[in-house]
């Protein structure tokens, strides 16, 4: 399980899930073309979706848990770039379509009135 930082927010999706992910983004912000992205929170995260404004002035890290550079799907890779040009942005999908689900950690957790709350 990889993960994904920006602004603060740590993301954490499968490597493969990560590594179309980083291709995406990559290629939205050679572009300079901030943009909309969105996924489905695991339970412990709420069981909500989270979306964030992934823009160029902001660093992103990508960390893979693996070594291994995994597989690239191009019809998953197409799908996700399809949907990162829409209006309503790159929405985290499964190889199969299904949202995928991600556990998000971090201090600063964007739009998130549960930060203050004790577990």
């Amino acid at each position: 399980m990889g993960s994904i930082r920006y602004d603060g927010l740590t993301t954490h999706f499968e490597d493969r899930l990560l590594a179309h992910l980083q291709i995406v983004i990559v290629q939205k912000l050679m572009r300079d073309e901030p943009f909309l992205m969105s996924w489905k929170d695991s339970m412990s995260a709420g069981d909500g979706r989270t979306a964030i404004w992934i823009s160029p002035e902001t660093p992103l890290t990508f960390k893979f848990l693996g070594s291994r550079v995994p597989e690239i799907n191009k019809e998953w890779l197409q799908r996700l770039g399809e949907s990162a040009n829409a209006t309503t942005g790159l929405v985290v999908t499964r190889e199969d379509g299904k949202l995928a689900v991600a556990e998000a950690t971090g201090n600063q957790y964007p739009g998130n009135l549960r930060a203050g709350r004790s577990a």
